[in-house]
């Protein structure tokens, strides 16, 4: 769910906090988000909701409206590639 509401636009909340929670989202708007923004995100979720029910492909692989998809992170752990600029 997190990754998919970056092709929604937002940013995706925490995952799996708090632990004592099975696969919990910490979501924590600021005082400053309006209603507006906040209706928004909830018929966002609304609408992934739909999606995992009706093609869960879609939320596995997502995101797909970003510059850069899902990454392989244990490609990146296993393949490092390590730069430093010494001044």
């Amino acid at each position: 769910i997190a990754k998919r509401l970056l092709d929604y636009g937002f940013h995706p909340p925490t995952n799996y906090f708090p632990l004592i929670v099975h696969e919990a989202l910490m979501i924590e708007p600021t005082e400053t988000e309006s209603k507006q923004t906040l209706d928004a995100f909830v018929d966002a979720l609304l609408q992934i909701a739909e999606e995992a029910r009706n093609d869960p492909d879609l939320l596995h692989n997502a995101p797909h409206n970003t510059p850069f998809g899902r990454m392989d992170e244990v490609k990146a752990a296993r393949e490092l590639v390590l730069t430093s600029q010494v001044a």
